[in-house]
């Protein structure tokens, strides 16, 4: 397992990063348990998790990723210092008013809930699920410096931020000589590539790490959907809210065509779809930690070989093919969605 810097920090993560939104949902505990050991045994030792996971977020559920997780780490001591330990704050926590959002006191109340189920003093990296335009960029910065000052965290990051909310961020965070994010968490794959525009090009050029979720596009490039059939039960795309927020985004005709395409061409040359989406992701340089999630520890061994596999140029080009076939949208806002 390689390990790369974030951004311009000194933190160093595994390239493949464990995304934990399955965990108290589509996996009970004991299952998430085995994912965990499978991922230490891969070496992965970057997990990514939310205050408001397992998906869908709703009110009975959330916090249920972090307390399995942290149930794990207490389970396991000797783990947590080897772990860089990521999760999020901005969604819905409770029935209050301020109870979801980025300002100072839903930051510092998340915080402290995250830090209590997960049963840690401190996470290394905390970061912003969502831009919120209702607070004011400054007012979200100085609470999250105060966060890092208290020792709560270590880094800070943001997630699903276009470009030029990354750069205001940047900027404030210069001008008031606060902690600045050192990494944005957004979504990339062979089917969606649309930041490639501007936001990576910026983080290229300001040191801030990128760690993309759903290279697979939430298991979408496995190929094992059919456009006749519905999704699977339990799984990403049949997921209340959030199942019609991935069938929004993949569950498409000319996302299948792609899909088939793939499957035509790589099948004589023996590469897993799975492997070659996880593969071309990690090509990139601008790349430093691709998310990946799992509903059972196999996955986590059929899916690594990803990480040592090779694309040539004809498989380059032909890859870079399929995107230009695909729609764009016109609302750069379906970034986020």
């Amino acid at each position: 397992m390689k390990t790369k810097h974030m951004g311009r920090s000194g933190l160093k993560v595994s390239e493949v990063c464990l995304g934990t939104m399955t965990f108290g949902r589509q996996c009970d505990e004991r299952t998430s348990f085995e994912i965990l050991d499978a991922a230490y045994e891969a070496e992965i030792s970057f997990i990514d998790s939310a205050d408001v996971y397992p998906l869908p977020p709703e009110p009975p559920t959330v916090g249920r990723t972090e307390t399995i997780i942290g149930n794990y780490l207490k389970a396991h001591p000797g783990r947590r210092h080897q772990t860089v330990l990521a999760t999020k704050c901005h969604g819905r926590m409770g029935s209050g008013l301020n109870d979801q959002g980025l300002s100072r006191r839903h930051i510092m109340d998340a915080i402290d809930g995250s830090l209590r189920r997960l049963q840690t003093d401190f996470v290394d990296l905390y970061q912003v699920h969502f831009y919120d335009a209702e607070t004011p960029i400054d007012e979200t910065l100085r609470a999250l410096d105060d966060v890092v000052r208290a020792g709560k965290a270590r880094y800070i990051g943001c997630s699903n931020y276009l470009a030029y909310q990354l750069a205001l961020a940047l900027s404030k965070s210069d001008a008031l000589r606060i902690a600045r994010y050192d990494c944005i968490q957004p979504r990339y794959n062979l089917l969606f590539r649309e930041f490639e525009r501007e936001l990576f090009p910026l983080c290229e050029q300001e040191g801030v790490g990128v760690i993309v979720y759903n290279p697979l596009a939430g298991g979408f490039l496995t190929g094992k959907h059919r456009r006749d059939a519905p999704p699977e039960a339990n799984g990403r795309f049949a997921l209340g809210e959030a199942g019609k927020l991935y069938r929004n985004r993949y569950w498409q005709d000319p996302y299948f065509d792609a899909v088939e395409q793939m499957k035509a061409f790589f099948a004589p040359r023996n590469k897993s779809l799975s492997q070659v989406a996880l593969a071309w992701v990690l090509s990139h340089a601008f790349v430093t930690s691709a998310i990946m999630g799992a509903t059972r520890a196999e996955q986590i061994s059929e899916n690594l070989p990803g990480i040592t596999l090779t694309l040539d140029d004809d498989e380059m080009r032909f890859l870079d093919g399929l995107w230009f076939t695909l729609p764009r949208p016109r609302d750069p806002m379906v970034a986020l969605r």
